[in-house]
């Protein structure tokens, strides 16, 4: 019985809401806008769901709080975290809530997943940053065949400094876990870049596969993006402008999507939208805001951090 009621998951996951999941869903408006392109520049939230290893990338101490509304289930995403890069063990902690609604035979119900947890990197060389995230998840659910679960997932990431405009990243999501493999969090790596040709334009691209797949070069999922930042004629406040893009073949989706944001020395506000464009009519829009303490200039190559 233990190895049908996963399998039965599995299926009404897949009718019920084919996106739903954590690789998905800790992703904040920045991530998504961008074709989730960020694994190699990956800092402050935006590393707890890509990769842990970007947090030495820069020294800030942030708070962010975010929200997300996606049509085809009717879910709800709500984010939190505290981010502090700059100390010698830069960290994040966060919680995340999804509560989705959706549909499946005709029939409705209801799933909620709380997950929380703890960020941290370590830079090992100027060049060469490691991290891990550690999770506990709770999820609940009244559809039927599905189990109700909790427990304990890791994943672990890396990061390497080509030079002061390139990076590469790569990270494996859900990597060890202490339960049974839920199908909320499977088993996945991915990389990418992320580069930086002027100060003021990011461009990245990132490929992902899930692991637990029967066949994985099939699941791969892969976008990429770019990002304008514009500066304020005092130079105290700026305005990203994002635009990017996503393939999964593994549901057959492409999705284009874009954001806006603006930024001071003291706060920001961002807001994203995503679009499937091929192979169903999924919407999803989110916003965050994020509140910085003490920022101080970001490490160079040939300087040690601390």
């Amino acid at each position: 019985m233990r190895s049908i009621a996963p399998a039965m998951l599995t299926v009404s996951c897949l009718l019920g809401t084919a996106q739903a999941d954590s690789l998905n869903d800790l992703l904040g408006p920045r991530e998504i806008a961008v074709g989730e392109g960020m694994r190699g520049g990956a800092t402050g939230a935006s590393a707890i769901g890509l990769n842990p290893a970007g947090l030495p990338l820069n020294r800030e101490l942030v708070f962010e709080g975010g929200y997300g509304w996606r049509g085809t289930d009717d879910a709800t995403l709500i984010g939190v975290s505290a981010c502090d890069s700059t100390n010698a063990a830069p960290g994040c902690f966060f919680y995340d809530y999804l509560g989705t609604n959706p549909e499946l035979g005709g029939m409705s119900g209801s799933r909620r997943t709380h997950v929380g947890g703890m960020a941290l990197s370590k830079l090992l060389l100027p060049r060469v940053m490691v991290g891990a995230t550690v999770k506990y998840f709770n999820f609940k659910s009244d559809m039927a065949g599905e189990m109700s679960q909790s427990g304990f997932t890791a994943d672990f990431g890396a990061t390497l400094r080509m030079t002061q405009m390139i990076n590469l990243g790569i990270a494996g999501q859900n990597l060890y876990s202490t339960e049974e493999q839920h199908p909320m969090f499977p088993r996945a790596i991915g990389g990418g870049f992320h580069a930086r040709p002027m100060p003021n334009l990011a461009l990245g691209f990132d490929a992902r596969w899930r692991l637990d797949d029967e066949d994985v070069s099939s699941s791969i999922r892969y976008g990429g993006g770019a990002e304008l930042f514009l500066s304020g004629s005092r130079g105290q406040t700026g305005y990203p402008i994002r635009l990017g893009a996503l393939r999964d073949n593994g549901v057959g989706a492409t999705y284009v999507s874009g954001g806006l944001g603006m930024s001071t020395l003291k706060w920001s506000v961002d807001l994203a939208a995503r679009r499937e464009v091929k192979g169903g009519d999924e919407t999803m829009v989110l916003a965050s805001m994020r509140f910085w303490g003490p920022r101080e200039a970001s490490p160079g190559l040939d300087t040690p951090m601390y």
